[in-house]
């Protein structure tokens, strides 16, 4: 094998792997956090999960992604471990489309697909279009890399200490261990075993070597999913650890089957002399009966999981706030992360109103301890601030629909209102030293309309919801009904305080603090108004 052959392998497999990366980043453009509807149809119906997972990953060529996805939903809640056991088996079932195609040689029409892909992309002015040709022209780059890859292995046929490297793959350990190691290094089960049904188009290696390491591979394909679950919770680890046992029963149940029974002589006689055909159909018959095998025990494999990784005896609280995700760059990182920073910005909104609550009570109760709350708790927001905008900044970075683009935008937007509302809510607390230095008391007239805006700020906070199937559009009139009644009454409290002032009935120190306090009122109203229109899908005013 020349340096040239070396460099054609490689090249072959670079373009392999960056077919498969272009169909799953194009899916992700395609569905965004459509995935997240998708998935909540699965409910507790594992057969319907099985199909979604075969039918996501017979699209993207990849259980890697699909499970990483999975994965990424479990750690954020918007699937349970229940459910992940259906989409990984499924997604066992989907990879194997590979294969098959590859038995099929496609790879003879691999630069018309890829053509007809780049054609859709160019000429068609629709995103989704275009992201179908995307995945049509990442389709055509694998097999075109599946091509080159066959034709550099070519020249070892008559290289003898290959061959006989290869020949002792006929050992079930060595074949299993070979298969799981190379296919963990290269995090991808397909382009392993396109490497390996290239090396059978070569006349390399026949079925009887090459099918303990597939099943190998089907082991190895794990460590992707392992390594996204490294940052997630429990239940994302237990996610993995379904994928692992499931392919580990597989290899057994098929290493068992292959020595006691003449399993590989009949899939040979069955397709004699095409023996990429042979793998394709041996990798189907694994991962089908491994499916139908383990599919009644899914409550047990999760059950399993949670044995192997129990819950912990107690939850020590970070110090701080600090949002992480699965990998952005992974499938459905879209769908992850729009529905974590929407749970996260609703106890960010949450602790503002809370202080909004508290500032009015700061004042008319003439509290330093509910003060020092205050300050607490905004300090608090000011971290959810810093660490949601960070989020998104990142997320934001990948490639993803506009759809998508703008809802993080209207995310940002929320963010930023809460964060002013938070500030206006410390501004109303601050006025009380004030007070309290001065030796100023509110009259009962200031106290009334106080308790009135209050009455009508929290009656704005309380109509905002984040909820998906929330009634937005009530929502926005009823804050903007409030929010027009509340400058209304701030126009007529700043006369009535005029008044009083003129007539002796309070002092002007009063009346100046008074004034800001409306205005820090208006304020809010003015920010709570901001997030209803943003979470109603309405341009906010700048």
């Amino acid at each position: 094998m020349e340096l040239q052959d070396v460099f054609l392998l490689l090249g072959g497999l670079a373009l392999f792997l960056y077919g498969m990366n272009t169909m799953c980043a194009n899916l992700e453009v395609a569905a965004g956090d459509r995935l997240k509807s998708v998935l909540e149809t699965l409910t507790s119906n594992r057969l319907l999960g099985v199909l979604v997972g075969a039918g996501i990953t017979a699209v993207i060529q990849s259980s890697s992604a699909t499970t990483v996805m999975v994965v990424g939903f479990v750690n954020s809640g918007l699937m349970t471990l229940t459910q992940a056991v259906g989409v990984i088996m499924g997604a066992n079932i989907g990879t194997t489309v590979t294969g098959l195609l590859i038995a099929l040689d496609i790879g003879m029409i691999a630069p018309l697909i890829a053509f007809v892909g780049v054609a859709l992309t160019m000429l068609s002015k629709k995103e989704k279009v275009a992201c179908v040709g995307q995945i049509i022209a990442g389709l055509g780059i694998l097999f075109i890399g599946m091509d080159l890859m066959s034709s550099a292995m070519a020249p070892l046929r008559e290289y003898e200490p290959f061959i006989q490297l290869l020949t002792r793959f006929s050992n079930p350990i060595l074949g299993i261990l070979t298969g799981m190691i190379f296919t963990a290094i290269i995090q991808s089960s397909s382009a392993s075993i396109g490497i390996l049904q290239a090396l059978a188009f070569s006349g390399l290696i026949g079925l009887d070597s090459a099918v303990y390491v597939l099943f190998g591979q089907n082991i190895g394909t794990c460590i992707t999913a392992v390594l996204a679950a490294l940052g997630g919770n429990r239940n994302a680890k237990r996610t993995t650890i379904i994928h692992l046992t499931f392919n580990v029963i597989g290899t057994a149940l098929f290493t068992a089957i292959c020595l006691l029974t003449p399993f590989v002589e009949v899939i040979q006689g069955f397709l004699p002399g095409d023996v990429p055909s042979q793998i394709a159909v041996t990798h189907v018959i694994f991962n089908i009966t491994t499916t139908v095998v383990l599919f009644p025990f899914g409550d047990k494999l999760a059950a399993f999981s949670r044995k192997v990784l129990p819950d912990l005896p107690t939850q020590e609280l970070d110090d701080g706030i600090h949002l992480e995700f699965v990998d952005e760059r992974s499938m459905g990182s879209t769908a992850i992360a729009l529905s974590e920073l929407r749970k996260q910005e609703a106890l960010m909104f949450a602790l503002a109103a809370a202080n909004v609550e508290m500032a009015f009570d700061a004042l008319l109760q003439r509290s330093p301890v509910l003060l020092d709350l205050v300050s607490k708790q905004e300090d608090t927001i000011d971290q959810y601030n810093a660490e949601i905008t960070r989020c998104i900044s990142r997320v934001s970075t990948h490639e993803m629909s506009s759809t998508d683009s703008d809802r993080f935008s209207r995310m940002l937007e929320v963010c930023s209102n809460i964060e002013r509302i938070g500030d206006h809510a410390m501004n109303m607390a601050e006025y009380l030293p004030a007070l309290q230095e001065r030796k100023i008391q509110l009259d009962a007239s200031t106290t009334t309309e106080l308790e009135g805006l209050r009455t009508m700020t929290k009656q704005a906070l309380d109509a905002i919801t984040f909820a998906d199937d929330g009634d937005k559009l009530s929502m926005l009139e009823t804050v903007s009904r409030l929010e027009k009644e509340s400058d209304d009454r701030n126009k007529q409290y700043r006369t009535a305080q005029l008044d009083r002032m003129r007539d002796g009935g309070t002092s002007a120190e009063l009346s100046i603090l008074y004034s800001e306090m409306l205005t820090d009122i208006e304020r809010l109203l003015d920010h709570t108004l901001n997030i209803a229109e943003a979470l109603a899908g309405v341009q906010v005013p700048k």
